[in-house]
């Protein structure tokens, strides 16, 4: 098998590991831990999970010149992101959460524009208008409540930012993990991000009940730390490392069909044809979006 397949393996993994997270989460937040101390305690065991899976392997060393760049990926990458996504997964429900995060290959797209200096193309421009278009309708609606869902207008536009965050990240990292082995790379960018989180939620952290908390959450926090943090992570740098970013983050399509099977299976969750009729136009944008212009076709590689 080539390391092309390996990587587009290993990044669908992560799709499926984050569309199951979706649900996972509602169910430990905000009964048992608020959407900021189960940020602090994935981060801070992942990390050191990453640690000692780099003492194992005997990773090579992060040059010094390349720290303020790390910190600033920490910020976008670890600190904004994971946030935003916890506090407004927190407020909304599984499925509109999944569906927005699908805005994230037109976000790769702008601003792969500004940074990359890539070429607007008319479908591709009506891509975004029409992807914003859904985002903006489905991120405005939801006046109704929904359990487990206490202010799905400003839940829906966090998840919105996280997405902006992570698909910004996605192409500045793109340099590290092509200079680094993943491992040396991210066990800084958590590092960091410990860093940056401890002094704003710790006191959050510190007031969790854990003789309150039922078996059953312990092990819906472990699978937070270990598949959707720690393997997640290490198998989308792998992606990264030998995909394009838009390719990597086309693969969050996946996301909201595993949110949502997930999500009504549990019955945590209901669909509507609000959410239908936003997720389909979601999904016109990003498929406007990732089209290759016909005159470049057979220039461009994924």
């Amino acid at each position: 098998m080539t390391k092309r397949n390996l990587a587009l393996m290993a990044v669908a993994s992560t799709s499926v590991f984050y569309g199951i997270t979706y649900s996972v989460a509602k169910e430990i937040m905000p009964a048992y831990l608020t959407p900021f101390s189960l940020v602090w305690i994935r981060i801070a065991c992942a990390c050191v999970l990453f640690w000692i899976t780099s003492w194992v392997m005997k990773s090579p060393k992060l040059e010094k010149k390349d720290f303020p760049y790390i910190i600033m990926l920490s910020f976008f990458g670890m600190v904004l992101n994971v946030m935003a996504f916890y506090k407004g997964l927190s407020l909304t429900t599984p499925i509109n959460g999944a569906v927005i995060m699908v805005i994230s290959p037109i976000m790769v797209l702008i601003f792969s524009l500004f940074l990359l200096k890539e070429k607007l193309h008319w479908k591709r421009a009506l891509g975004i208008f029409i992807g914003l278009l859904g985002a903006y309708f489905l991120t405005t609606a939801g006046k109704q409540n929904s359990t487990n869902a206490a202010n799905i207008p400003l839940g829906n536009m966090l998840v919105f930012v996280n997405a902006a965050s992570y698909s910004l990240y996605l192409i500045l990292a793109k340099k590290m993990v092509d200079k680094y082995h993943p491992l040396v790379f991210v066990k800084w960018l958590y590092t960091f991000g410990v860093i940056f989180m401890t002094p704003m939620v710790f006191h959050e952290v510190i007031e969790i009940q854990w003789d309150k908390i039922p078996l059953n959450i312990y092990w819906a926090i472990a699978y937070v730390v270990v598949f959707a943090t720690y393997f997640n992570f290490l198998f989308n740098l792998y992606g990264l490392k030998h995909l394009k970013p838009t390719t990597v983050s086309a693969f969050i399509y996946v996301q909201p069909v595993v949110a949502s099977l997930f999500a009504l299976l549990l019955g945590t969750d209901e669909l509507s044809w609000m959410k239908i009729s936003c997720t389909l136009l979601i999904f016109l944008g990003v498929y406007l979006v990732t089209l290759r212009p016909n005159e470049t076709k057979s220039k461009v590689t994924v």
